[in-house]
């Protein structure tokens, strides 16, 4: 009688112990909120928000190629359902794509399924449209956001959420030169500017090109937000597809999809990184992804160090310094740890 108590008493302070130990895995960090690049390079990303007509976008398009000047486009769902050519236009021409949301709701109103939501859905248009990712950069819809907004969109995928500390305020049917004049006497290191490409952003297109001319003048070159920011480049889908154009050199388009000259020649069976003619058309290989530093894994029932570190073809003693576990003896069920390479 008294063994059987000590069993039941024992199996209940297991089961006591696992349900407090529990604590569930780690969400995703929140995304970074950024306004500038603090930078002292002379460097600047013209960023465009996209709404539902998107009247301007073709104009801009011309003047950003004629500079050669990459943007970063802040796309909607419902802009890109309303006009998916504009938008297989931005993408074609090899300008970064962004989510700014499907319907364009105040994300501080939201709860964190409805963000997710409108995240996924405009994700979901682009890629249909272009097969690209709007990842990882998002703007919030009136630059709407609050901590619990930054969590969400971290947890949707999106680590940076962008700002800008220039607004052309161009939404407001402003003229080109005041567009221009706000901006060419607001530059500074690492700006971000914000622009539309809407019909109520009329003065857009015009103030466009001697915005260029006056910022090239003072020094400044253009990039994208995540070449502004330092990000790592998305590798090309597989089976991309270039034509060369005049003008283009084996490096330069090696270093428009962040890939090496080698790879390029390789895949197309080029002999000499200086032979290519116009209108040859080259396969963008796949960019390696490089291997993983560490794994997250999330302690089970029945789990110990031993069978983990098996299982993950690593070492007790690694797994333990890298998670400060003082006893192998000792881990919780619900625990992540994290696994060196």
């Amino acid at each position: 009688m008294y063994s059987k108590l000590l069993k039941i008493a024992a199996a209940f302070l297991l089961i006591l112990f696992a349900a407090l130990s529990f604590s569930p895995p780690a969400a995703a960090a929140s995304s970074k909120f950024i306004s500038k690049a603090t930078i002292s390079s002379k460097v600047v990303a013209l960023t465009f928000d996209d709404g539902s007509d998107g009247t301007n976008i073709q104009k801009i398009l011309n003047t950003l190629s004629a500079n050669k000047i990459k943007a970063t486009f802040f796309l909607t769902g419902s802009g890109a359902n309303n006009h998916p050519q504009a938008i297989k236009n931005i993408a074609s021409s090899g300008h970064q794509l962004a989510n700014h949301s499907y319907s364009h709701p105040d994300f501080t109103k939201l709860s964190a399924s409805q963000i997710k939501t409108e995240l996924d859905k405009t994700e979901a248009a682009v890629k249909k449209i272009t097969g690209k990712s709007t990842k990882p950069l998002f703007r919030a819809p009136f630059g709407a956001s609050n901590s619990a907004v930054l969590a969400a969109v971290g947890n949707a995928g999106y680590t940076h959420t962008i700002q800008w500390n220039i607004d052309t305020l161009d939404w407001k049917g402003v003229s080109s030169t005041a567009i221009t004049n706000k901006v060419v006497n607001n530059i500074v290191p690492g700006s971000i500017v914000l622009m539309h490409t809407g019909a109520g952003a009329s003065g857009t297109p015009g103030a466009l090109q001697g915005m260029i001319t006056k910022l090239k003048a003072k020094g400044y070159s253009f990039v994208t937000v995540s070449q502004l920011l330092k990000l790592p480049s998305a590798p090309p889908p597989a089976g991309t597809k270039y034509t060369v154009k005049s003008g283009d050199t084996l490096y330069s388009i090696a270093k428009r999809y962040n890939v090496t000259v080698n790879a390029l020649a390789s895949a197309n069976k080029i002999s000499s990184p200086y032979i290519i003619r116009v209108g040859q058309v080259l396969i963008i290989p796949a960019k390696a992804a490089p291997p993983a530093a560490s794994v997250k894994y999330t302690v089970k029932a029945g789990d110990t160090l031993y069978s983990i570190a098996k299982k993950h073809n690593s070492t007790v003693a690694k797994i333990a310094a890298a998670n400060k576990i003082p006893s192998p003896y000792i881990i919780k069920i619900g625990q992540v740890l994290t696994i060196p390479k």
